[in-house]
């Protein structure tokens, strides 16, 4: 059964990965550091454990919500993230460097705005990274991301679907 982990520092669309993971009845696991109050996130009505879940059947234990706090340590979310990862999950992050490793443990990975990463471009987004990483460490500027709009929203929840169905298929 996959898991819907979400890296919850910054992440506009937690609400929007809950309800997918609520229709499609899998497992959530919000990630973030403990500086944070993850479960504002989760209704009062959500199940908080496997035994309370809601369920297709009984081989599918369904949808229940739960947090992992972490320390405020750069990277810790990550690393936390990578420790629990199971091979069909599906992990919602914006952090490219997180989107390799995730790929790298035959799970899948979502950015913020839609963007599914792949193992065919990863590396590739890593390089770009680092190269703009220089450019920045050398005072250069580099340009920022655009405006986070309805269309992005939209997009994810469209995306998140479909990776989410394709992990309840294998």
């Amino acid at each position: 059964m996959p898991t819907l982990i979400i890296d919850a520092d910054a992440c506009p669309v937690t609400r929007e990965a809950l309800a997918c993971a609520r229709s499609a009845r899998i497992p959530v696991l919000i990630a973030g550091n403990s500086t944070q109050n993850l479960a504002r996130r989760i209704r009062r009505d959500d199940p908080r454990d496997p035994e309370h879940a809601r369920g297709r059947d009984a081989t599918h234990p369904g949808f229940w919500a739960d947090t992992l706090d972490v320390s405020c340590g750069s990277d810790s979310a990550d690393f936390a993230i990578v420790e629990r990862l199971q091979p069909n999950d599906v992990v919602v992050t914006q952090d490219i460097g997180l989107a390799s490793m995730v790929l790298g443990r035959g799970a899948a990975a979502i950015g913020m705005r839609g963007h599914v990463y792949s193992k065919a471009t990863i590396d590739m987004q890593l390089f770009i990274r680092h190269e703009e990483k220089k450019v920045r460490r050398a005072g250069g500027r580099t340009q920022g991301p655009a405006a986070f709009t309805d269309d992005d929203r939209e997009r994810f929840r469209r995306n998140l679907v479909q990776l989410l169905n394709e992990a309840l298929n294998r």
